[in-house]
């Protein structure tokens, strides 16, 4: 798992690549939480170069969208393959944390 961000104003996207599963989870909420500024108002991941995320990767995803909500800010992910898509709408993680198609749709959101 690789993270690589840029941020434009008060919006931060963060770009995760690899794998998040078990072995790493601690390691991805760590490397998350890392990126965030406390100007930062909108967190956006861009899942576009993530090949798999564990059920161990999604409780990590809503402690971060969790968190960020009590500080009145928002987490967004957007441009999943179509693997880690397919993990979030049987979890039904689309209907807890915002999914957009790409980053400029996020950023519209």
């Amino acid at each position: 798992m690789k993270f690589s961000h840029e941020r434009s104003g008060d919006t931060l996207v963060v770009n995760a690549s690899g794998r998040v599963d078990g072995s790493n989870a601690s390691d991805f909420l760590d490397s998350l939480q890392g990126t965030f500024d406390p100007g930062d108002q909108r967190i956006i991941l861009n899942l576009s170069s993530l090949e798999y995320i564990s059920s161990a990767g999604l409780r990590v995803l809503l402690m971060a969208a969790q968190n960020l909500d009590k500080q009145e800010k928002s987490l967004s992910v957007c441009s999943m393959t179509e693997a880690v898509g397919d993990v979030f709408r049987i979890s039904g993680f689309d209907q807890i944390i915002d999914v957009f198609p790409s980053v400029e749709d996020a950023k519209q959101g």
